[in-house]
């Protein structure tokens, strides 16, 4: 079996390490050995792992999917513009495509099922979502025929890494966030990780998998940690709580046209639950079926081996695929519909900086009630120089009416600084 890799970084050289180690073990298990043909790279003349074989490097992706020898691509090229165009050329060449882009995935994955669906070949992208846990694959396969009523889980590494550095540690946001871009687990850019972009990305192609609706990116209600503080940690440490960051896809009603709702957001997780021993890098995700329960899936979000290990696997279930003449299919239909803002119902945290001085609670409860938002407890956590920082939990209540309530409360002038809100996780 001759396959063809479009991107050779962290996760690309470490497959090709796995192919090396492991190259016997595969041939024995597939009936044949699995051989690198080609490797495209956006700089052939960089240096590399030593277990590189540079005869194998060309600058051109093109020059893998039209090898006529090349039967699986494996595409790791990023998100970038070429990426989507390498995958569908690559199909439309007759040949089956491995992924790890989320980012794409999450914007093209029923298209790109349909252009394997025609040419009678695998999409396959274990990778896409929570590094080397086995999930895509338990929701392709194993759970294909639940009745799946909810996903939860923490599905981005590096700002699970920031929330467990500022419990744990307590330090600010941006201590945290040096101490994760100086081990690695934070990019010079992490915007995407920071505002809940790469996990809205991984939300969307769970909850089309889960549902077998078309979600994207673009669909996922997303916010993300930045923001968060100390403070907020030693509120939630005296309630009995923990702050994540969490994925959610949730279907609503029996029916498999029933809405959907598909968001990211920090929330107040109680102590008590396995999501909230979650530490570092690691993700987890919660399964929750008609039949089955309740399942959890943990490990290594991300890395160049456990995700390279989540590639192999596509691999070499594509290559049985096309020996066999078989191809998976993942079942997506029709546009999903989600619920507004105004059907969201949770129990919410907000905080806020305030003058000390009288009158105060009653405005900033005037527009609470205003809102139609009930408040289960008020607690002053500090006062200093004049202004007070309270922090409010109220009842359950529509997400549409804390937003707007948020928006009259930051035009009060006894309000110093309005603080971000938390979900409360049941």
């Amino acid at each position: 079996m001759r396959i063809g890799l479009i991107g050779c970084g962290t996760v690309g050289s470490s497959l090709v390490a796995l192919l090396r180690d492991e190259g016997d073990l595969l041939a024995d298990r597939l009936g044949e050995p699995i051989e690198i043909a080609r490797i495209a790279v956006r700089d052939p003349e960089r240096p590399r792992e030593g277990w590189i074989d540079r005869s194998l490097l060309t600058g051109s992706w093109r020059e893998v999917v039209s090898d006529p020898a090349i039967e699986l691509v494996v595409e790791l090229m990023g998100d970038v513009p070429e990426a989507i165009d390498a995958i569908r050329s690559a199909l439309a060449g007759g040949k089956s495509v491995v992924s790890a882009n989320k980012a794409v995935l999450s914007r093209h994955l029923s298209e790109l099922e349909e252009l394997a669906g025609r040419a009678e070949r695998d999409i396959f992208f274990e990778a896409a979502v929570a590094g080397g846990v086995p999930l895509i694959r338990a929701l392709r396969v194993s759970l294909f025929g639940e009745r799946l009523s909810r996903i939860v889980g923490i599905v981005n590494g590096t700002t699970n890494f920031i929330l467990t550095r500022m419990q744990e540690d307590e330090v600010e946001f941006e201590e945290a966030l040096s101490s994760a871009r100086k081990l690695g687990y934070a990019e010079a850019d992490p915007t995407s990780d920071l505002d809940g972009s790469d996990a809205a990305a991984k939300a969307a192609i769970m909850a089309s998998l889960a549902f077998g609706r078309k979600v994207t990116a673009a669909d996922v209600r997303r916010t993300g940690i930045e923001g968060v503080s100390a403070g907020d940690f030693l509120f939630a440490k005296r309630n009995g709580w923990t702050i994540k960051l969490l994925a959610v896809a949730e279907h609503f009603g029996a029916a498999p046209d029933s809405p959907l709702n598909v968001e990211v957001f920090p929330a107040l997780v109680p102590s008590s639950h396995p999501l909230a021993g979650v530490r570092d890098s690691f993700n987890a995700v919660f399964v929750e079926g008609n039949a089955v329960g309740e399942l959890m899936f943990f490990g290594p979000g991300a890395g160049g081996m456990p995700t390279a290990s989540a590639v192999l696997g596509d691999v070499i279930e594509a290559a049985h695929n096309l020996r066999t003449a078989t191809r998976a299919r993942v079942v997506i239909q029709e546009q999903a519909h989600f619920l507004t803002a105004d059907a969201i119902l949770a129990r919410f945290s907000i905080s806020m900086e305030v003058l000390d001085e009288p009158g105060v609670l009653a405005r900033v409860s005037e527009v609470f009630g205003g809102f139609g938002i009930s408040i289960a407890r008020m607690e002053q956590l500090e006062v200093e120089d004049g202004v007070a920082r309270l922090v409010f939990l109220t009842h359950r209540t529509a997400l549409d009416s804390l937003e707007r309530a948020s928006l009259e409360l930051e035009k009060l002038d006894v309000v110093v600084r309005l603080h971000r809100s938390f979900r409360v996780f049941t």
